[in-house]
């Protein structure tokens, strides 16, 4: 459901008119346009940090980020049959950018920021051919690479004041640059286009201006606009066969450009800036990507702009389904709540509120409201079909809301602070009152569970504790001590055992009654455990955590039953759908993917 927005020219229409390829953390997603069917790839060990497709379509390769003097991987893919080729390793801590040359001889890669080589790789023989410095001495890091449209010798890579033209000699195994003088402008290169004839390119530059280069002279030609540059830089470029020019800006413009002086014939503004501009098929559609993490079809004719997908851009902090339905689910983040629909895959509302980032959401019983906790120590609650604000308590904790739960009446709510404190607050037809404060834990409270009689609930903190309370005396039953910070905790359908997750990467099994430890199971190998959810026939629960897997248990063995290898990022919370459909899992790289729930 995610794009990672901020790898430019990151979306990519495969030549077959049919497939999107986009990276996604570690992964690349390979989407069917219409049917939304989606492929991933698997094989890197970080993020992404370029994706490119071959001419012919039949290839795919994608570099990756790593940690300062490791070797970087690019890996070559087989797009038909969806498998790595190749794994390719020369550079080191960043694979910057990638291209195919034209008849898909040979790839062409270029290192980041610490690594500074361009090196030229022969696929057939999955190979290196031969490298060199990127740019000279005196000029800065080059940042973008484009091969020429008919020959496969040639290529062009550009940057921070350098733009240079390059042939390769395969016999002697040497590439040659030759510097392209662009006068007395001083620019900062951060996105190249080729010409389909090879006679110039055009450079976008974050000055917001678009120079044009002949590649014979490799002098500058002209530039434009002169007068209305484009705010925040130019960030995609995009040729079109009439010889007109798209250009897409860090300002969130795509603006079509007459090719003669970049006079701006028409515009519009999507949200984000604009990290990727590519054309589906012979350029009546083009697709946009923004690094909002919002996809874009637009219309060249009418020069209208449609959102096919958009995604969280920050970590999600939870999801929750409604009671007793599967079709929709809501997740929270920084900024907004979305409300998904899950058979089709999209978004049906986001309420947005600037600037704050909410950590905890519940739909109340009824369905009429989702309450929801946000850091600025309010809770809020909305209509779940305008977004419309029902009501809000102010200063409801003193260090942000961090959990929050409502009764199966409808009539309380519980929430938890940052602070430690948990507060319940009776729920009125136009009023909501504090009734009681509990104060017991030390530490920020992570997760609250209301037993289904709404007598009794369960507390887990990072203090490491979990707390058993009593919700008509209004005071603690009993207290789960345990040497970690406790994430989650759940019930057991038949409330007699509760199970708990935490940083020492144990699954918890307690007794209800009196706080004993039944047992100990681990659950993962390595990093903490954030979410857990139980099936409502208590036979089987999932987890998640840092190892980036989704887990499914039998409760009664304790031991994995199936799991799960998708998210590139810290799993943050996980639910079972009602009636065992999905799992929805959301992860801190802001993806939320669904899984089919394995038949047992």
């Amino acid at each position: 459901l995610s794009l990672s927005g901020h790898v430019p020219c990151g979306l990519i229409c495969h030549p077959d008119k049919e497939h999107v390829l986009y990276p996604l953390g570690c992964t690349v997603v390979i989407q069917e346009l219409d049917s939304k069917k989606q492929t991933f790839l698997h094989g890197h060990t970080n993020n992404v940090s370029c994706v490119v497709v071959s001419g012919n379509g039949a290839h795919v390769a994608s570099g990756q980020v790593t940690f300062l003097g490791f070797k970087a991987d690019i890996i070559l893919w087989d797009f038909q049959r969806k498998e790595l080729l190749a794994r390719l390793s020369l550079h080191k801590g960043k694979v910057q950018a990638l291209a195919f040359s034209p008849n898909s001889l040979y790839l062409v890669s270029l290192g980041g920021l610490d690594d500074g080589s361009v090196v030229v790789w022969n696929v057939e023989k999955r190979e290196a051919i031969c490298g060199s410095p990127a740019s000279a001495r005196r000029s800065g890091h080059a940042a973008v690479l484009v091969c020429s449209s008919s020959r496969d010798e040639m290529f062009v890579t550009a940057g921070d004041g350098t733009i240079r033209a390059w042939e390769l000699d395969v016999a002697n195994r040497k590439i040659h640059p030759a510097e392209c003088q662009t006068g007395q402008l001083k620019r900062v290169i951060t996105c190249v286009k080729m010409a389909d004839d090879d006679n110039y390119f055009y450079v976008g530059t974050s000055s917001g201006d678009v120079l044009k280069v002949n590649t014979r002279n490799k002098l500058m030609t002209n530039y434009g606009p002169l007068k209305e540059k484009f705010a925040s830089g130019v960030t995609a470029l995009l040729l079109l066969k009439t010889g007109d020019l798209v250009v897409g800006t860090g300002g969130g413009i795509v603006a079509l450009c007459k090719g003669s002086n970049y006079k701006v014939l028409k515009k519009i503004q999507v949200q984000g800036a604009v990290t990727s501009l590519t054309c589906r098929g012979e350029g009546a559609q083009l697709l946009a990507g923004t690094n909002d993490c919002q996809i874009y079809s637009i219309d060249l004719a009418a020069f209208k702009e449609e959102l096919v997908a958009a995604c969280h851009n920050e970590a999600v902090h939870d999801v929750i389904f409604p009671l007793g339905t599967s079709d929709l689910f809501a997740t929270c983040s920084k900024n907004d709540i979305r409300v998904w629909h899950t058979p089709e895959y999209r978004e049906l509302l986001r309420i947005v509120v600037p600037n704050l980032t909410c950590y905890a959401i519940d739909f109340m019983r009824d369905g009429k409201s989702i309450i929801s906790a946000w850091d600025d120590g309010r809770i809020r609650a909305f209509l779940p079909e305008s977004g419309r604000l029902l009501y809000q308590i102010d200063h409801a904790h003193g260090l942000g809301v961090t959990a929050i739960a409502a009764t199966s009446d409808g009539k309380r709510l519980i929430s938890g602070g940052g602070e430690g404190q948990v507060r319940l607050w009776e729920i009125g037809e136009r009023t909501q009152k504090l009734g009681e404060i509990l104060k017991e834990h030390v530490s920020a409270v992570s997760c609250i569970k209301i037993k289904k009689n709404d007598l009794e609930c369960v507390t887990a903190s990072l203090d490491g504790t979990c707390i058993i309370w009593d919700l008509v005396r209004f005071v603690r039953r009993q207290m789960i001590l345990a040497n970690t910070c406790f994430k989650c905790v759940c019930y057991h359908p038949e409330e007699y055992q509760i199970i708990t997750g935490g940083t020492d990467r144990q699954i918890g099994y307690w007794e209800v009654f009196d706080g004993s430890a039944i047992r100990e199971v681990e659950g993962s190998a390595s990093g903490s455990i954030n979410g857990l959810d139980i099936t409502a026939d208590g036979a089987y629960f999932v987890t998640g955590g840092d190892d980036h897997l989704v887990k499914v248990w039998d409760y009664n063995e304790g031991a994995t039953t199936h799991i799960g290898v998708g998210h590139s990022g810290t799993v943050t919370r996980l639910k079972i759908c009602p009636g065992n459909k999905y799992i929805v899992s959301v992860s801190a790289d802001g993806a939320i993917l669904l899984w089919k729930y394995p038949a047992p």
